[in-house]
């Protein structure tokens, strides 16, 4: 009876939670011995008591033409403005300042996707003086201070050239995921009304030289119909000399950057000064429908608290090699590959191709050769590379000292793997959490302070008040076992400002729900949605369970597709594993299991009978999937993420799986789909 009264009085956000609480891993004191924050009183100067002005530490970090004068305005609630009255530049604090100590040090290191064509470093002076030419070049095109600019490019240094050339003038720059179609870029072309598209002719991905400047074409054609025209497109070349697109170039309205930089060799562009609260990018969302939504982040809080997180959470020093193996076109790629580390004068590694390729060693001996210390990367990627066993990252001789995962939350199993294999057992994991709306991490272990648990992100970060919230708005205390609606009581300098020209979207999507008083000034009455479910251990950490969608509701029961996807993992045989909710007229909705198996391994009916008892011992009966499918592989976008949208459609006997051209291996949907059809 008690089950079953437990189940009716749960309330919406409430989801079961199975997982077991792991054991600690306590970081090296060798480790501890270097780290830039060991210092347990952070926490205290960062505290509510202390709250605004204590995210004066980070700003502290940065160079500033004129101090603020406010640090938090919150006269326009929930649209917070941070550090009214300064005057800053992204550029100048990325690259201008560290040329004093660290010219002749490499900013970035490009690794191409062809093992043939060597790394190539990038010095601070000579991004100094590349993206001054560049920056040159959109101030001669007519680009001035808050005008758009949409950059549509592959992971190349040119991209951050770019990006940092238009924050240089005060431009803002809408950067598209290299791997989005020209559909998605044209939509993201006219929601920011840009009029000039900076992309590339081609480049590197699983060993073949793409064609990427089609898809400027298609953009410009989506955007006109759209109503916005654009006036040029930039063109970045691959190869030396050569166009590598089948694509013609349209007289007057493309042009090649090497040839117009000829014109502009040795040019200097001062810094254009701007005002913190200045708007430095757009970032859309990967949302699958509906309109594209753009955060819009600012200059002066963005820049401050991506700096202070790397630093204390990623703990990076100016002698450290750093890989984030993100793409630039996410928001983590502009956070912790370009301004965080850069504002540190680290140096960043930008690899262009996929870590597979040509094997599964590929990400290790790039480590080796370039003598990387710092590791962060997606449990994605970590799946995908845990696939190849352990016996991959043991043959090369790196030693990381840190390492990160982001994006989604990592399945206890998968991170041992991560913290033993891939970290050798010394380097310290850091499990964050947050979004591209969030600017940088919110959720995280202090590196050098606590203790890791594997499935959990950890405390929140200085400065983070986070709290869980039923339906009903009842707080969720720690130890309750109960998850709910996770969400920040104050503002932070790393958020978003607004949704781009789209206020009221941006106030209903993420402060309605739990909002007070809609008439309020106060921080404190605009509690910040993050739309993911979570609960909080009685020691203080964060568990985050995935999207509150992302949650099947069986029988009124709401069980997270991530934990029934960490019990498949525990079969030795599976690498991959996709819950999605499957229609049922008895109880509403139960889990379809999609498992990708390691390789090696054959499908057989004795796997499928593991999955199903791994998933009824840990979580119950309630959990058994409607069917287990060993596909061949899943449906994945080219940055490697698993499209369950395409699997739960599948699972629903729908035609519509949208558009999956730009997966990564399309062919698979129709494996998939006849695999589905035969049971």
């Amino acid at each position: 009876m008690a089950s079953q009264r437990e189940s009716v009085e749960a309330s919406e956000s409430e989801v079961a939670v199975h997982w077991k609480e792991e054991e600690y891993f306590y970081p090296p004191r060798d480790f501890i011995a270097q780290a830039n924050m060991t210092d347990k009183k952070v926490y205290e100067r960062f505290s509510l008591d202390n709250f605004p002005d204590c995210f004066k530490e980070y700003a502290d970090m940065l160079d500033w033409y004129q101090s603020w004068h406010t640090t938090l305005d919150t006269s326009d609630a929930p649209c917070w403005k941070w550090f009214v009255g300064g005057k800053i530049n992204a550029c100048y604090n990325c690259v201008d300042r560290h040329l004093a100590k660290h010219r002749n040090k490499a900013a970035l290191i490009f690794v191409p996707e062809p093992e043939e064509e060597p790394p190539v470093a990038l010095t601070y002076q000579e991004l100094f003086v590349r993206v001054n030419e560049f920056a040159a070049l959109l101030e001669f095109a007519g680009l001035k201070a808050g005008d758009r600019v949409t950059v549509h490019m592959p992971m190349v240094p040119e991209l951050p050239i770019t990006m940092l050339a238009c924050a240089r003038l005060g431009v803002i720059h809408s950067v598209v995921f290299g791997g989005f179609s020209g559909h998605a870029c044209g939509d993201r072309v006219a929601d920011s009304k840009s009029r000039v598209i900076v992309t590339m002719d081609g480049y590197y991905r699983n060993g073949q030289l793409l064609d990427h400047k089609a898809k400027a074409d298609v953009a410009i054609n989506v955007a006109e119909e759209a109503g916005q025209k654009v006036d040029k497109v930039l063109v970045w070349r691959r190869l030396a000399g050569k166009y590598s697109s089948e694509t013609p170039m349209v007289d007057g309205r493309d042009f090649f950057i090497d040839d117009l930089l000829r014109e502009f060799r040795g040019k200097r562009v001062d810094p254009v000064v701007m005002p913190a609260e200045g708007v430095l990018f757009l970032m859309y969302t990967s949302g699958t429908t509906g309109k594209p939504k753009a955060a819009q982040h600012s200059i002066g809080g963005y820049l401050s608290y991506v700096t202070g997180t790397s630093k204390y959470i990623q703990d990076i020093h100016p002698e450290d090699v750093y890989w984030c193996m993100a793409d630039i076109g996410w928001i983590t790629g502009h956070s912790y590959i370009v301004y965080g580390p850069l504002a540190l004068a680290a140096t960043s590694v930008v690899y262009e191709g996929v870590p597979t390729y040509p094997d599964a060693g590929r990400p290790w001996r790039i480590a080796e050769r370039l003598n990387v210390n710092i590791l962060h990367t997606a449990p994605t990627a970590i799946r995908g590379l845990r696939k190849f066993g352990p016996d991959e990252p043991a043959k090369y001789n790196y030693h990381f000292k840190h390492m990160t995962t982001v994006g989604e939350p990592i399945e206890p199993e998968v991170w041992k793997w991560y913290y033993h294999h891939v970290g050798k057992g010394k380097a310290v994991i850091v499990d964050t959490w947050w979004q591209t709306e969030n600017g940088g991490f919110l959720c995280s272990t202090m590196p050098a302070i606590h203790p890791m648990k594997p499935g959990s992100a950890g405390p929140p970060v200085p400065g983070i008040h986070p709290v869980i919230y039923d339906e009903q708005s009842k707080e969720l205390p720690a130890g309750s076992n109960k998850a709910g609606n996770i969400c920040i009581r104050n503002p932070w300098p790393g958020s978003m400002q607004t949704l781009w020209g789209d206020r009221d979207r941006y106030v209903g999507t993420y402060y309605s729900k739990y909002c007070k008083n809609r008439d309020s000034k106060d921080w404190r009455d605009w509690p910040y949605l993050a739309g993911d479910a979570a609960m909080l251990a009685a020691d203080g950490y964060y568990r985050i369970l995935g999207r509150v969608d992302d949650v099947i509701n069986v029988a009124g029961h709401r069980l997270g597709t991530k934990e029934i996807e960490s019990c498949c993992l525990q079969v030795p045989e599976v690498s991959e594993a996709a819950v999605v909710p499957r229609k049922d007229d008895m109880k509403g909705k139960v889990p379809d299991v999609y498992i990708a198996l390691s390789p090696g391994f054959a499908p057989s009916e004795a796997i499928k009978q593991a999955v199903r008892k791994a998933i009824e011992e840990s979580i119950g009966k309630i959990a058994s999937p409607s069917h287990v499918y060993l596909v061949p592989d899943m449906p994945k976008t080219r940055s490697g993420k698993i499209m369950r949208r395409v699997l739960s459609a599948l699972s629903n006997d729908s035609d519509d799986v949208g558009d999956v051209t730009t997966l990564m291996n399309p062919e698979v949907v129709e494996q998939i789909r006849q695999m589905v059809a035969t049971h």
